[in-house]
């Protein structure tokens, strides 16, 4: 589950794995990134089993992504419209 690549755009974070697979997940199951500019989301710093933005002092693991698991206040884009 080793990350070799991350990236964001505006509505997703992707990871690429070492054995090649990408995976993707909403911004909006991270908090700290969906309210981040896109300059402090494009730099990174790859962990053995995740990814950390130093400029928010946050990361995620892998395996929470894999797992579907969302960082505690995700709320989905059409709860936070109402």
């Amino acid at each position: 589950m080793r990350p070799t690549a991350a990236r964001c755009d505006d509505r997703f974070v992707y990871v690429t794995l070492a054995d090649g697979r990408q995976i993707r997940a909403p911004l909006w199951w991270y908090p700290f990134l969906e309210k981040a500019s896109a300059i402090d989301r494009a730099e990174v710093e790859l962990m053995f089993e995740g990814v950390w933005w130093p400029k928010m002092d946050e990361g995620i693991s892998v395996k929470s992504m894999l797992l579907g698991w969302k960082a505690p206040g995700a709320v989905p884009p059409s709860v936070a419209a109402e």
